[in-house]
């Protein structure tokens, strides 16, 4: 036989090979989640309401994705504790259950926040602020209560969040929790939490934390509160993005700006949203933007330049966590587009943006 006839005999063979190699791939490839392909860089979480874990579908696409959960709104304070001798377990218990049962570890958030907060905790019986020593009192024991219900699933809390402003001559926020102590509560609350847990990691979170003058505003706080010893383990950066920023730079000099203050960071509230809106604001109308091929390229490629931009820094960020597992469970609506999964659980143009390069 000539070698003519022999090349054409096993030309098939090798196209069938071929054929087999790539669909071998694709299966690997699909078996993946982004836990697995961004294992060697940091931890990759969801924010969950309880109803997500009580879908099927929604419990397999957390359990091949995510090896990191956060309560939506379940650990909040209004949510758990919404009157002196009242507690509301069981929302934060199903999803404490659910990491339980499936190994996957829990950030809690959050402690102390001036909204969805306990506000019965400000007041007397008519209706004046309490002293700071009874409003301590009270704070102390619900962050005892809540932190040792769940010390052995949590690894991390989100001790106080948003205490800084956007803007004005005063970088605190004026809530009712600054006009009760000044800015005293921020350490009195990390000082409460590293009593009940002393192995937890402990945050300050913010949003618009990549903004110039928040940022130096955060920094300059954690600095301070750190210098007279309270325990202050890391910055959360929420991540409430757009398509349009914040930039690389901005972000760089953010992190680069934290990096050194603090032994981790993590980014505990990514989206994108399609709208030029970011941070704290929430006038986009849910009506929503129309997904375009324009708007889902910018969607995917702000996507990707945030997570070149984490891998830069991943010797310091231990974790990112996406803030809603798909659109159509998201905060922002499910027309503002601001996640990796669609509201049928399909990857975006985005998720395969972001995880091509690994």
């Amino acid at each position: 036989m000539v070698n003519g006839q022999w090349s054409m005999m096993l030309r098939p063979l090798k196209v069938a090979a071929g054929t087999l190699l790539l669909l071998c791939f694709a299966l690997q490839t699909s078996a993946q989640g982004l836990k697995d392909v961004f294992a060697r860089d940091f931890l990759m979480g969801v924010s969950l309401s309880g109803r997500n874990v009580r879908i099927d579908a929604e419990q397999d696409l957390i359990r091949r994705h995510f090896n990191s959960v956060t309560c939506e709104n379940a650990m909040k304070p209004a949510s758990l504790h919404p009157a002196p001798d009242v507690w509301r377990w069981d929302e934060a218990d199903r999803i404490a259950n659910f990491c339980r049962e499936n190994g996957i570890k829990m950030r809690g958030h959050c402690l102390v926040w001036h909204n969805q907060f306990s506000d019965w905790m400000y007041y007397d019986d008519k209706g004046n602020f309490v002293d700071k020593e009874t409003f301590y009192a009270r704070l102390k024991d619900h962050i005892l209560t809540v932190v040792n219900r769940y010390k052995d699933v949590v690894y991390a809390w989100d001790v106080v969040n948003e205490a800084m402003s956007d803007g004005g001559e005063n970088p605190y926020r004026q809530s009712k929790l600054y006009q009760l102590c000044g800015d005293e509560f921020i350490e009195k609350a990390f000082l409460f939490a590293r009593e009940a847990d002393p192995k937890a990691i402990l945050f300050y979170n913010d949003y618009n934390e990549t903004n110039p003058r928040k940022s130096r505003n955060i920094y300059e706080m954690v600095l301070r509160m750190r210098s007279e010893g309270v325990p202050i383990d890391g910055i959360g950066m929420q991540g409430h993005y757009n398509i349009f920023g914040p930039s690389v730079k901005e972000l760089e000099d953010a992190l680069s700006l934290y990096a050194p203050l603090v032994e981790h960071i993590h980014v505990t509230e990514l989206d994108v949203r399609a709208s030029e809106e970011m941070g704290g604001q929430l006038n986009f109308s849910k009506e929503g933007i129309s997904m375009t091929d324009t708007i889902q390229a910018l969607h995917a490629q702000q996507y990707e330049r945030l997570f070149q931009t984490f891998r830069k820094f991943r010797d310091k960020i231990d974790c990112v966590t996406f803030w809603n597992l798909h659109d159509g469970c998201s905060w922002l609506g499910e027309k503002n587009h601001p996640l990796l999964f669609d509201k049928a659980l399909q990857p975006k143009p985005a998720y395969y943006r972001i995880t091509a390069e690994k």
